[in-house]
């Protein structure tokens, strides 16, 4: 589902869109393991408050920011207000069956 700011420009869109397929594709992927999964659900239902201004360089989420924009990234601003982490987290939470993760 999408979930975009009202300000994002269409390019933050267009980053969010890429990044939301990518996390779909990547949780929906069997060898993902749980793990991994668990641990970006966790990041995107964590409030921003409880991120800070921290940065994540979890692999998946690196790539799929990196072929979004076309820039080589090495972390990613673990926010909410980031569409490339936002489109991310949401992809990897709406691939997962409710029942696997207690979401």
């Amino acid at each position: 589902m999408e979930s975009y700011d009202e300000d994002w420009t269409d390019g933050q869109r267009a980053v969010y869109d890429e990044c939301y397929r990518a996390g779909a594709e990547w949780a929906a992927d069997p060898d993902t393991p749980d793990e991994d999964l668990q641990h970006v659900i966790n990041l995107g239902q964590a409030d921003d408050d409880t991120l800070a201004d921290s940065e994540t360089d979890h692999p998946a989420l690196v790539d799929a920011v990196t072929q979004a924009t076309g820039e080589n990234v090495t972390s990613i601003p673990a926010s909410h207000d980031d569409p490339g982490f936002r489109g991310f987290t949401d992809g990897v939470r709406d691939a997962v069956s409710d029942e696997v993760f207690g979401l």
